[in-house]
């Protein structure tokens, strides 16, 4: 059985959640400039923030969405929580690319049977397609 790399993870890059408050902010400031004593826009306006802040909040309590160890993945669950998947339950490690508008996302697809786990760059801090190679070869040979 080859050796297994120690524990590695994959975060939310910091200027994320910065990016996110930012804007949450900054619709506050629109949401209070172009109201013009409409209430609906400012609520619109509030909410929409709140959400936005909302989101980088879970950026800053759980930056960690994927770590590998000898054990299994460890992936997010819920607003911050963790799940452990073991590597028995890892039925497939994938790179899914999708071409739309001129553009090609990708996205990390961790196929753990009863549940599938996806990954954008944003979540991993890094392309899918790297974070997927590292996955493969930490994965204990059957």
């Amino acid at each position: 059985m080859d050796e297994i790399s120690p524990a590695r993870q994959w975060r939310v890059q910091a200027s994320l959640p910065a990016a996110k408050l930012a804007g949450a902010v900054l619709l506050i400031a629109l949401g209070l400039l172009f109201a013009d004593g409409d209430a609906v826009r400012l609520v619109l306006a509030i909410l929409a923030a709140a959400v936005l802040a909302g989101w980088a909040v879970r950026d800053l309590i759980a930056p960690v969405r994927l770590a590998v160890d000898p054990a299994g993945l460890t992936v997010i669950r819920g607003f911050a929580g963790r799940r452990l998947l073991p590597w028995s339950a890892i039925e497939a490690i994938t790179v899914d690319r999708r071409p739309r508008l001129g553009l090609t996302s990708e996205v990390l697809e961790i196929d753990a049977g009863e549940s599938l786990h996806l990954f954008s760059r944003y979540d991993l801090g890094t392309t899918p397609e790297e974070v997927a190679a590292e996955l493969r070869s930490a994965r204990p040979v059957r």
